[in-house]
């Protein structure tokens, strides 16, 4: 009887499975905006080199599309960090969450508006950085206490190639690369973990606690 309460306890409830589909929403539709735009737009594009912002500039011909991915993204992280909260201890949860926010705010002040809004688009969207790869770095030691290894190593991986990657970006290599493989390195941990929590596939962290302190007491 008390193994079955457990297992019923250990299962996520349905609201906050839905929660964790905006995990994988968000960064697909984020994803897919950046290259529907560039394939789209009629200007001098190039997404090696340039960041993917210019999509969302205001006389850009992609602006519509690159900004409703923003907009998903931005939507769809916040309602991933409800569900990453309950399958983690910690500031991850906070984190994903600003990430968003961040996001909102990058939206609302495309590039070549003015030069102050400009200014405040570079300060959103370096805030959205920060935070991005906090997400995971946050979560690890979390996720590997909670016994899930495998995406505690990836989401370590994710964090760290994703920061080594996003400050090169302000050197005079290839933006635009260097921008997409960042974000999508830990787009991809974000995706991999919401699927978890929606499919049931993980055990949030205080319940594996709780099981390994009643099998203590059993043995």
């Amino acid at each position: 009887m008390r193994s079955r309460s457990l297992s019923r306890r250990g299962r996520f409830p349905p609201v906050i499975r839905l929660a964790a589909v905006g995990g994988v929403i968000g960064p697909t539709a984020f994803i897919a905006s950046w290259s529907i735009g560039a394939a789209i737009t009629h200007d001098s594009y190039s997404s090696v080199e340039d960041a993917i912002s210019r999509l969302a500039a205001v006389r850009a011909d992609s602006r519509t599309v690159m900004t409703s991915g923003m907009v998903t993204f931005g939507v769809g992280l916040p309602l991933y960090a409800i569900a990453l909260r309950r399958l983690v201890s910690g500031p991850a949860w906070v984190a994903a969450a600003a990430t968003g926010i961040a996001t909102l705010a990058v939206a609302s002040a495309p590039l070549d508006n003015s030069s102050s809004m400009d200014r405040w688009h570079g300060v959103f969207a370096t805030a959205g950085y920060i935070s991005l790869v906090a997400t995971p770095l946050l979560a690890a030691r979390h996720l590997s206490r909670a016994g899930h290894g495998g995406l505690a190593t990836m989401a370590a991986v994710a964090g760290f190639s994703s920061t080594a990657l996003l400050c090169a970006t302000a050197t005079d290599g290839p933006t635009g690369l260097f921008q997409r493989l960042g974000l999508s390195a830990t787009h991809l941990w974000v995706i991999v973990s919401a699927i978890g929590i929606a499919a049931g596939s993980l055990q949030p962290e205080a319940e594996r606690r709780v099981r390994k302190a009643v099998s203590s007491r059993q043995s």
